[in-house]
């Protein structure tokens, strides 16, 4: 595998991680309600904690996406 190659996996990797990020976020906006309401019978959570813990793990998400992906894609543009 060449470092070529590796760029442009890590480059795909944070196109798709984002992608699913905004799916994820939209999803909470869009039919918030209804998953609410669906983790709600499992998970004894008031809306804010649902929506504090969506908006913690998005972020966590992110910032893992960020240090896993992007910045070692960076590195290789800047490096090769």
């Amino acid at each position: 595998m060449t470092l070529e190659t590796i760029r442009v996996f890590l480059g795909w990797c944070s196109v798709m991680n984002f992608a699913l990020l905004l799916l994820w976020f939209l999803s909470v906006v869009v039919a918030g309600d209804w998953i609410y309401r669906f983790h709600s019978k499992v998970f004894r959570l008031s809306v804010e904690e649902f929506h504090s813990a969506h908006y913690r793990m998005m972020g966590y998400f992110k910032l893992t996406v960020i240090i896993l992906n992007v910045v070692p894609y960076l590195v290789l543009r800047i490096v090769f």
